[in-house]
């Protein structure tokens, strides 16, 4: 969840360090540092509690000079915000600066072995663990740097994605992961390196990348092909792939917010999610994955969809396209609960990851058990060459582009739209859905990025509805069918930034407990399209206007009836059941956008939350 990044080369280090850090600042914000070396071998450590521009405070009058750094943005997890427990972590001899990702689970024994050698200790992280264990391994037996990390990670338990830099030894940085995203960016001739938690630190200076594989441990050495080796130190063999980055993504576009440029995207995001899979002129849907495992995926016995989240929001969605168009069974789990019961994987199962990121660390465990159980593992994610992607069998990429909001927008119907693509084209090959409702789905979904354009163009009319949200300490969102995952996903957005307490529900559970809560000061929010269940829900409206709950209903254009109950309704235009999803969760995403502006907060650094959650 924390951010690195490191560089060492022949240009200067801050400001690409800094760059990188404000490109990593949606990962953690609670404080950051930066570490630099400079040319009379002095290493020089600067950290502050809070955001990156609370540490480019403090530098700009610091020497910053130097060619080879590292630099972090922490999400705490040990230690509380502060200066003295922000990154990088300087070992006792002064001489090593380590950043690191992550979680030492082991690290209490540890500290307490280190503490019997005469190691002192100035921070409550895990972290200063391991860099003081790194210098210990220097001492105890003469390793080099390399070596020394080695021997430490051999006795670590948990998750890291770590750099070290050494004061004695300005041309090399040392970099490990295990369960934490690391990527490395190569320079022209192996003369300069860059390093982050993504690409996007350094996506002006480099498309070649190298993604470190769990247990391995790399040397960066000016001049040098990069060296790899595991723990058992074996040399491991590496590719450099070169990855397209979309640098207008990184920036705001005139907008105020990245989550409001990312909800503005959805059009442009979801035509290029379907381009060249839904082709509209031949009525058709091609996807690999079913041409290069259609066996296994016609065949499945049972679908598993593991995600976390807004995925597991998605996944709901999912579940029932996939059981409508395709008849095989879904099963939707959490990836935090998932590995820990003991499931019964069968074969013949495929197991779907939804993750934006691809390195959710609960996604991407619960991945591997079925992995280790001989399911097919079908990975849904936004960012190539990420864990996920890279340990599935077969999968989809959404092509979204980078999503720096940390309330994820484009991401979820993003999701959305690939697995539509999936059920229709699975449900195709199987003969289970009718050809008259295969193209006229197809048609439909076609439409879907114009339709997207009209309800963005209600947005004047959103945030006016949303102050009838600013001041209420709680809210319910409502819906069935497919629309019952939107109300989740609505809920979930007005939680996330704007601190109110939100629920979702089945309009249908109302009446078995929720209905207590609803009074004249309670703001209800009715997803009630004209689909599957309108009736129903039509009634579920009139039980709470009998009893004074303010209403606001997303329904579809033309309505009347809801209309003549609500206090507020946001329109969308008409589209199939199974495409409803797409159109109804944007008026929900601008009301947590224009609550949360309304009330003054961080929009796209929401408190206590971190867009990629790589520890458990």
């Amino acid at each position: 969840m924390c951010g690195i990044v490191g560089y060492i080369g022949a240009r200067d280090a801050y400001p690409i360090l800094i760059q990188g850090l404000k490109r990593l600042e949606y990962r953690g914000y609670d404080s950051a540092g930066v570490a630099l070396i400079n040319a009379e071998g002095q290493m020089n450590v600067y950290k502050e509690k809070g955001k990156v521009s609370n540490l480019e405070a403090i530098a700009s009058q610091r020497d910053t000079s130097g060619k080879v750094g590292i630099a972090h943005t922490r999400w705490a997890t040990h230690g509380e915000p502060s200066a003295v427990n922000a990154h990088p972590h300087v070992s006792q001899n002064g001489r090593l600066a380590l950043v690191h990702n992550g979680i030492i689970e082991n690290y209490a024994s540890l500290k307490e072995y280190l503490r019997g050698k005469g190691f002192t200790f100035k921070s409550s992280t895990d972290t200063e663990v391991l860099v003081q264990l790194i210098q210990f391994m220097q001492d105890e037996y003469g390793k080099d740097l390399e070596g020394a990390v080695v021997m430490a990670l051999r006795r670590v338990v948990g998750a890291y994605a770590i750099a070290v830099i050494e004061k004695d030894n300005q041309d090399k940085i040392v970099v490990a992961k295990k369960s934490s995203p690391l990527v490395i960016g190569v320079g022209k001739d192996n003369k300069e390196f860059f390093f982050a938690s993504d690409a996007l630190p350094f996506a002006d200076y480099t498309n070649k990348l190298v993604y470190l594989n769990d247990n391995e441990v790399a040397l960066l050495k000016l001049g040098q092909n990069i060296e790899i080796r595991n723990l058992d130190n074996k040399e491991i063999n590496h590719d450099i792939k070169e990855v397209d980055i979309n640098l207008e993504s990184l920036e705001k576009g005139g907008f105020d917010h990245f989550m409001l440029k990312e909800i503005y995207d959805q059009p442009r995001c979801i035509a290029d999610c379907m381009r060249g899979r839904l082709l509209r002129n031949k009525k058709s849907i091609v996807l690999s994955t079913i041409n290069l495992h259609r066996e296994e995926l016609v065949n499945a016995g049972r679908f598993i969809i593991v995600a976390c989240g807004t995925s597991w929001h998605a996944g709901l969605i999912g579940k029932q396209l996939i059981e409508q168009w395709a008849h095989i069974p879904v099963e939707v789990e959490y990836a935090s609960e998932f590995r820990y019961r003991n499931p019964v994987i069968q074969q013949g199962d495929v197991v779907i990851a939804i993750s934006q990121s691809g390195e959710t660390a609960d996604t991407l465990a619960a991945f591997k058990l079925a992995k280790d159980n001989n399911a097919l593992c079908f990975g849904i994610v936004n960012a190539v060459g990420s864990s996920i992607a890279r340990a599935s069998d077969t999968g989809i990429y959404i092509h979204v582009g980078p999503e720096i909001g940390v309330a994820s927008t484009k991401a979820f119907t993003g999701q959305v739209t690939v697995l539509t693509l999936f059920a229709l084209a699975l449900g195709h090959e199987r003969g289970t859905i009718s050809q008259e409702e295969y193209e006229k789905t197809i048609e439909e979904l076609a439409d879907i990025p114009e339709k997207m354009k009209t309800v963005l163009d209600k947005d004047c009319t959103i945030k006016e509805i949303a102050r009838m949200l600013t001041y209420a300490e709680n809210a319910l969102y409502m819906g069935r069918g497919l629309n019952y995952p939107v109300a989740l996903e609505g809920a979930l957005k007005l939680k996330e930034i704007s601190y109110i307490h939100a629920e979702g529900y089945p309009a249908a559970e109302m009446k078995h407990g929720p209905i207590a809560l609803i009074d004249e000061d309670m703001p209800v929010l009715f997803v009630a399209t004209h689909h599957q269940l309108y009736k129903k829900i039509l009634s579920n409206i009139e039980e709470v206007k009998a009893r004074n709950g303010r209403i606001i209903a997303v329904v579809t254009e033309g309505d009347e009836d809801v209309k003549n109950i609500a206090e507020a309704t946001i329109e969308v235009p008409p589209t199939l059941a199974p495409l409803a999803p797409l159109l109804s969760v944007i008026p929900l995403q601008l009301i947590a956008y224009h609550v949360a502006v309304e009330k003054g907060l961080n929009v796209d650094q929401p408190r206590n939350l971190a867009k990629s959650v790589t520890v458990e």
